[in-house]
């Protein structure tokens, strides 16, 4: 598979763009789940639209600059939905935890994919 870079800039764009809310703080419960508590703030891009209809979610770590560093796409059985959740300056530990949030079989399926690193050029 090419490595990409303009996929991930188109990202980044969305993200330099729009606000971001977070809805969901770290520490709060999911408002239909009360026993699934957010490890991490999560919110969504104000002004973007997902495949649900709402904005563009996105979990949110603590890493310094805070940078895009990848993304969850979720399929979720009961609702017949898919999903992508950007993953927005979360460190290795911050990845993990949003990934076992999402990733909840049978019904609630995740894949984590981490923005690769560019190609070397060739002198």
């Amino acid at each position: 598979m090419e490595y990409n870079p303009q996929f991930w800039q188109a990202l980044d764009q969305l993200l330099a763009r729009s606000a971001l809310v977070i809805d969901r703080p770290k520490g709060s419960s999911h408002p239909r789940f009360p026993e699934m508590v957010y490890p991490l703030d999560y919110g969504y891009l104000e002004n973007t639209a997902s495949m649900d209809g709402e904005g563009v979610d996105v979990w949110v770590g603590t890493a310094q600059p805070p940078a895009l560093d990848g993304l969850l796409w979720v399929v979720d059985l009961p609702k017949g939905d898919v999903e992508v959740k950007l993953l927005y300056g979360c460190t290795p530990q911050e990845r993990e935890l949003a990934f076992q949030f999402q990733n909840r079989p049978p019904y609630l399926l995740a894949q984590l994919a981490l923005r690769p690193v560019a190609p070397l050029e060739k002198s």
